[in-house]
């Protein structure tokens, strides 16, 4: 945001024409060749989806029982669970197919007992649980009363032998055996129960040296309302001893299961410390807590219930085909067991032998709502970044003031024409957002009556792309062209009082840079506008906003400022751009795909279901949303294409 070579002149300033636009065989050369931005346009898509692919769909090897040993996780072992749950077709609450999966995890956990560590204590239940009530405060089933009677649950408690305060100190690892009527539920939740019971194989070789027991609970009733959940918390005599919860979950099938939600900032760090293949986005809990998910998990009862600390993880891959019949065994992506397996195992075992680890879970009730919260995000899928939201919001409020000191004052500086042209610039992003929101809405309603599957997008998501993500480049390109347009003219007329000595094809290709210049620089404002929103509304994903103002704000400063008084502006150089932006989609490209992609998968999951959305506004989120990725993520690029196709 430094005022830079970019800001309009002052009316006091002394005409001064800067040798480097003093000829046309200069101008001419510094042109930006159609290549040059073809390939900046390339480089940036093709950065972004390489982001994308490492953070999200890179999956490590798959190990067989052999090569996992007896301490270790073994992928083929937990897809022999799965194999056979799905075998069992759809077994929802009340069905004969519910009892066998009953009856198969109960076998599989006595098997566990049996081979468990001769130091380790391993007790297995087969809980029925009573008559209940569960009313939740908040999400999917916020103000129904949902009864429930007779739900069957399997749990396994390991604990070491020899030390009688583990079993008062649990750590509680839950997901459900139920599925929804319409699916054998391979991804949700057949995928999680195969990983728990590997885990449990594991944690029992390992426990005789832990501080704290594990308890693992294959409960049911959970696509009935979380029922199965609310059961355990609320009857099982295990339940006062559990001090923190971990919860598996699916609202897709396979890839990466991603930490989506958690209560505490020592828990998050706790994981990020030890976990092999961190996956991890608050932004996936901002979606999901604002409800425009309609999907619930058994965290929030272990949170709202029970008031535990804890930490909730899910598949997001082909979301298309939760609680869908598609949600079959071979859509299963190898390597997506094991790197849910190894997380967890890594992370049952630091936090189980870790005292401290259940001190603060003991000191969690204490903390204030502000102690609590916490950024966390993943960069490239290899780190894990974690720390307080308080320290965010400092952080945010002081970029915020030092960005509105710095813009004022280069506003002052530049006087009345400086002011215009501020005003103009924030007119064209209001223009690049409405044209980029205009064209692919259109397509959108026009898509019901020009072709015969009116979402065609539901057999490969990837049709957005170019049904609305290349009408809404377009539209951001000519929204932001118009504001061009107009800059132009605004710094004509005040190069024609201050500089008279500029005239012709010399005075249109300088007024150009100059309006260059003030439309990169709009995207500043752009960000520093979601930022102030964000932090006011303590939006946990504010911190992207943030990363998009601040680099392309340094690497202006760093690259392209002045603190010249008498200058003439120059061609912003490409090397700004890439500086610009290497760190924006380094660390946020693959979260705004992931994040479409999942969203596209919801839209087309209720456009199939009976009385779902219409035709045209499925399309039309779907277009919107696109559209608002494009022009935020592209503001930046497009402001390098205006002046390479003037003419002299």
């Amino acid at each position: 945001m430094p005022r830079g070579r970019g800001s309009s002149v002052s009316t006091h300033e002394k005409p001064n024409v800067d040798a480097a636009v003093d000829s046309d065989k200069d101008n001419s050369r510094h042109k930006r060749s159609a290549y040059l931005l073809l390939g900046l346009f390339i480089l940036f898509l093709h950065g972004s989806w390489s982001v994308y692919r490492m953070q999200f769909a890179s999956l490590p090897l798959p190990l067989g029982a052999e090569q996992a040993g007896k301490r270790g996780f073994s992928e083929a072992s937990a897809l022999k669970h799965v194999k056979y749950l799905t075998s069992l077709g759809p077994h929802p609450v009340g069905s004969d197919a519910l009892d066998l999966a009953v009856q198969y995890v109960y076998a599989e956990a006595e098997k566990i007992k049996k081979t468990a560590h001769w130091d380790v204590d391993v007790q297995v239940e087969l809980f029925h649980t009573d008559i209940g009530a569960n009313r939740l405060a908040g999400g999917l089933f916020k103000g129904k009363t949902l009864l429930y009677s007779d739900l069957k649950h399997v749990i396994l408690r390991i604990v070491p032998k020899y030390l009688p305060e583990a079993e008062e100190n649990l750590i509680l690892v839950s997901s459900h055996i139920d599925t929804v009527s319409t699916t054998e539920g391979a991804g949700d939740c057949s995928s999680c129960v195969g990983v728990m019971l590997e885990l449990a194989r594991g944690v029992a070789q390992w426990a005789h040296g832990f501080k704290s027991g594990v308890l693992f609970l294959f409960n049911t009733g959970e696509e009935e309302g979380l029922d199965g959940a609310h059961s355990f918390i609320t009857q099982h005599h295990w339940r006062n001893s559990v001090r923190f919860a971990v919860d598996l979950e699916a609202m897709g099938i396979s890839g990466k299961s991603t930490l989506f939600q958690g209560t505490h900032q020592w828990a998050l760090e706790s994981f990020a410390a030890v976990a092999k293949y961190p996956s991890a986005q608050i932004a996936t809990q901002d979606v999901f807590r604002s409800g425009a998910i309609k999907s619930a998990t058994d965290f929030q009862i272990y949170e709202e219930v029970a008031g535990l600390p804890g930490l909730d993880f899910a598949y997001t891959d082909t979301t298309s085909v939760y609680h869908t019949k598609n949600d079959k065994m071979e859509l299963l992506k190898p390597g997506s067991l094991q790197h849910n397996g190894e997380n967890m195992l890594a992370f049952l075992l630091h936090a189980a032998s870790s005292p401290k680890f259940m001190k603060d879970a003991h000191q969690a009730k204490q903390e204030s709502t502000e102690q609590k919260k916490a950024i966390f995000f993943d960069i490239l899928g290899k780190y894990m970044v974690v720390y307080p939201q308080r320290l965010a919001t400092m952080f945010h409020n002081s970029i915020i003031f030092q960005s509105l000191l710095i813009w004022g004052t280069s506003l002052l500086m530049g006087g009345r024409p400086g002011l215009m042209s501020f005003g103009i610039s924030c007119l064209s992003i209001i223009l690049t957002l409405i044209f980029s929101i205009f064209l692919p809405v259109v397509v959108a309603f026009a898509l019901p009556h020009i072709c015969p599957f009116p979402v065609p997008f539901v057999g490969n998501p990837w049709l957005v792309i170019g049904l609305f993500g290349s009408p809404a480049l377009l539209g951001a390109f000519i929204g932001q062209h118009f504001g061009f347009i107009l800059l132009k003219r605004h710094i004509q007329e005040v190069y024609s009082r201050t500089k008279p000595g500029l005239t012709g094809n010399t005075m249109d290709y300088i007024v150009g840079l100059e309006a260059e210049r003030w439309i990169f620089k709009s995207g500043f404002v752009q960000w520093l506008i979601v930022l102030i929103v964000g932090t006011y509304l303590k939006v946990g994903a504010s911190y992207i906003a943030l990363i998009w103002l601040v680099s392309p704000a340094f690497a202006y400063g760093l690259m392209e400022a002045t603190l010249t008084p008498v200058r003439s502006p120059k061609q912003l150089k490409v090397f700004t751009l890439v500086l610009a932006l290497a760190v924006p989609v380094m660390s946020s490209a693959g979260l705004f795909i992931r994040l479409v992609d999942v969203m596209v998968g919801s839209i087309v999951r209720a456009d199939r279901n009976p009385g779902g959305l219409p035709d045209w506004l499925g399309n039309v989120v779907v277009a919107v949303a696109i559209a608002i990725v494009v022009s935020f993520t592209f503001v930046y690029l497009l402001s390098y294409v205006h002046i390479s196709g003037h003419q002299r």
